[in-house]
């Protein structure tokens, strides 16, 4: 378990392979609850390579100093992640305005 937001990850390892490789993080909240959208590859262990970019947005609550997961979204694909972006663009503009 982490005890600060920068040390939380989803980096993943298995018998020293790295299995989720987390390449860019945005902290979107910090505090007792706090939420992260991470950018990751995940190992295709058929092809020992690593697939497609992948989005997953991730929330976690500080209990006893520690951060421990409390809940996930994955985005399934670059599709469903542009139509995330419009309908929150349009939300704002509608708000914005």
């Amino acid at each position: 378990m982490s005890s600060t937001v920068d040390d939380l990850t989803i980096h993943y390892e298995e018998d020293g392979e790295i299995i989720v490789k987390e390449l860019d993080k945005e902290v979107l909240t910090k505090g007792a609850w706090t939420t992260i959208m991470f950018r990751y590859k995940q190992l295709d262990k058929k092809t020992s390579e690593y697939g497609k970019d992948m989005y997953t947005i991730r929330r976690f609550r500080k209990m006893n100093g520690e951060y421990r997961p409390q809940s996930k979204f994955n985005i399934s694909s670059p599709d469903q992640a542009r139509k995330i972006i419009g309908a929150l663009e349009g939300w704002l503009k509608d708000v914005e305005e």
